[in-house]
C-alpha cells in the first residue's frame, strides 16, 4: 500500500511539474514574442531617429581634420591612431548632452540659453558663434576648392558648384528632405575607409607600430600634433546643430536612447574617418618622407605613390566631408540666430514665411565662398587661425551646455549628476588648452 501510495504521489508530482513546465513555456515563448516584436519596432525606429547625431559627428570630419589627420601620418606614420580610439567616448560624451536637452525639452540651445539666462547672454554667445562660424566655413569652401584642383579643376567651379547644392538643399521646403541629403554627403564620406585599403596598407606596422608602438612623447613635434587632433574634435558649432536638429526632427523623451545611439555610432565613425586618413598618409606618404602641409598636397602627392585612383578616393572623401561641414556650420548659426532672435527658423518654413532664416543662411554661405575666389588669399593660416579662436571661445559654449545639463528646472530626472558635469568640464578645460597650444610656436615650450 505504502509503495502504490508513493508512485500515486510521484504520478501526480510529475503532472504538476510538467504542468508547471508546460506554463513557463508558454511564458518564455510569449516573452521572447514581445522581446522580438520590440527589438525590431526599436531597429526600425532607429533609422526614423538616425541623422542628428551622425551628420554633425561625420561633419566633425572636416577640411580641417582631414588635412590635420594626412599631416599626422605623413609625419608620424600609424602613431596617433591610438588616440584617435581615445577621443571616442570624449566626443559622445559632450555631444550626448545636447542630444538630451533637445529630446528633453524640445528647444534649441540658444533658445534654451535666452529662456534662462536672458537675451544678451543669448546674443553674446550666439554672436561668438556667428565668428566661429564664418572662419569655419571659409575653412570647408577651401576644402571643396583644394578637392577639385587636386585634379586641375578650377576652384570657381567646384566652389561654385557647391554654392548651389547648398542652396539646393536649404529650398528643399522640409526638414526630412534636407537631412536625407546630408545623410547622403555624410555616407560619402565613408569612401575614406575603402580608400585606406586601396593604398594596400601594412597591418603589422598598424598593429605594432601604431596600436601597441612606443609613443614619442619627447618630441615637441609630436606633442604638438596631439594638441592639433584634440583640440580640434569638440567644435561649438557642433552643439548647437545637434540639439537644433533635434528639435527639427522633433524628437523627444522616448526617443533619447536611441538619439544617444545616433550620436554613438557617429562618434565612432567620424575617428574612424581619421584613422583611415592618418593610414593612407602612413602606408604612402611616410614611407616617401613627404610631410605635405596642406590638403591639396596631400592628393597630389598621394597620386605619384598610389595611383590616380587613390587620388580620386581622397579627392572626393575630401569634397563630401567639405561639403557636408558647410552644411551643417551653416546651419547651426542660422538656427541659432533664429532661436536667439526669437523669429521664424524651421526648414519647414517656405521662404515667405521665414524670410530672415533663409537670408542668414545665404548671406552665410556666399560672402565665405566668394572670400575663398579671392586670389592670393592666406588660407592655410585662416585654418590656423580658426582652431584658435575654437580654442578660445569652446568654454563659453561649453559653460552653458554644463549650466543646461546641470540644471534640474531644465532636464528634471533626466539632469546630469555633477561628477558627469564635472568630468565634462575637465575635458573641457583640457580641449580648449590643446586647441589652443596648436597655435602657437612649436619652439614656444623649449622649456619643457
Amino acid at each position: 500500500m505504502r509503495n502504490s501510495r508513493t508512485a500515486e504521489i510521484s504520478e501526480d508530482v510529475e503532472k504538476g511539474d510538467g504542468g508547471h513546465r508546460h506554463k513557463e513555456e508558454k511564458k518564455s515563448k510569449y516573452r521572447f514574442s514581445i522581446l522580438g516584436k520590440r527589438s525590431l519596432y526599436r531597429f526600425f525606429h532607429f533609422f526614423k531617429v538616425l541623422g542628428p547625431g551622425f551628420i554633425v559627428m561625420i561633419a566633425d570630419m572636416d577640411a580641417g581634420s582631414v588635412t590635420t589627420a594626412g599631416v599626422s601620418g605623413a609625419q608620424w606614420g600609424y602613431k596617433l591612431i591610438p588616440l584617435q580610439i581615445l577621443l571616442i567616448p570624449i566626443l559622445y560624451l559632450i555631444q550626448s548632452m545636447t542630444s538630451r536637452l533637445g529630446c528633453v525639452t524640445g528647444k534649441g540651445h540658444g533658445e534654451l540659453i535666452r529662456e534662462y539666462y536672458g537675451e544678451k547672454w543669448a546674443m553674446f554667445a550666439t554672436v561668438t558663434l556667428f565668428l566661429v562660424v564664418f572662419s569655419a566655413l571659409i575653412t570647408e569652401f577651401s576644402g571643396i576648392a583644394a578637392s577639385g584642383e587636386i585634379f586641375g579643376i578650377p576652384k570657381i567651379l567646384t566652389v561654385g558648384a557647391s554654392f548651389l547644392v547648398l542652396l539646393l538643399v536649404m529650398f528643399t521646403g522640409s526638414y526630412k528632405k534636407a537631412e536625407g541629403i546630408a545623410l547622403i554627403f555624410a555616407l560619402s564620406t565613408l569612401i575614406f575607409i575603402p580608400a585606406a585599403f586601396f593604398v594596400h596598407p601594412n597591418i603589422h606596422e598598424i598593429i605594432f607600430d601604431g596600436l601597441l608602438g612606443k609613443q614619442p612623447l619627447n618630441d615637441k613635434r609630436y606633442i604638438w600634433l596631439i594638441a592639433a587632433n584634440a583640440g580640434a574634435v569638440i567644435m561649438p558649432w557642433m552643439i548647437y546643430y545637434q540639439q537644433s536638429a533635434t528639435v527639427e526632427k522633433k524628437l523627444c523623451r522616448k526617443d533619447l536612447k536611441l538619439a544617444e545611439t545616433d550620436t554613438l555610432i557617429g562618434s565612432i565613425l567620424t575617428q574612424l574617418l581619421m584613422i583611415a586618413v592618418i593610414v593612407m598618409t602612413a602606408a604612402t606618404l611616410f614611407k616617401a618622407n613627404i610631410v605635405p602641409s596642406t590638403a591639396k598636397a596631400i592628393g597630389m602627392s598621394l597620386i605619384p605613390l598610389a595611383g590616380n585612383y587613390a587620388g580620386l578616393l581622397f579627392s572626393i572623401g575630401l569634397f563630401t566631408s567639405s561639403l557636408l561641414a558647410a552644411f551643417v556650420v551653416s546651419m547651426s548659426f542660422t538656427w541659432a540666430a533664429g532661436e536667439t532672435w526669437g523669429y521664424k527658423h524651421s526648414l519647414s518654413h517656405k521662404l515667405g514665411e521665414a524670410k530672415a532664416f533663409y537670408f542668414v543662411y545665404v548671406i552665410l554661405i556666399f560672402f565665405s565662398a566668394l572670400l575663398v575666389l579671392i586670389p592670393g588669399l592666406p588660407l592655410v593660416t585662416i585654418m590656423v587661425d580658426v582652431e584658435a579662436f575654437n580654442g578660445f571661445v569652446l568654454p563659453i559654449i561649453l559653460g552653458f551646455l554644463i549650466m543646461l545639463a546641470g540644471s534640474k528646472k531644465i532636464l528634471g530626472n533626466y539632469v546630469y549628476s555633477k561628477p558627469a558635469l564635472f568630468s565634462v568640464g575637465i575635458l573641457g578645460v583640457i580641449m580648449v588648452v590643446l586647441g589652443i597650444i596648436t597655435v602657437l610656436p612649436q619652439g614656444w615650450f623649449s622649456w619643457i
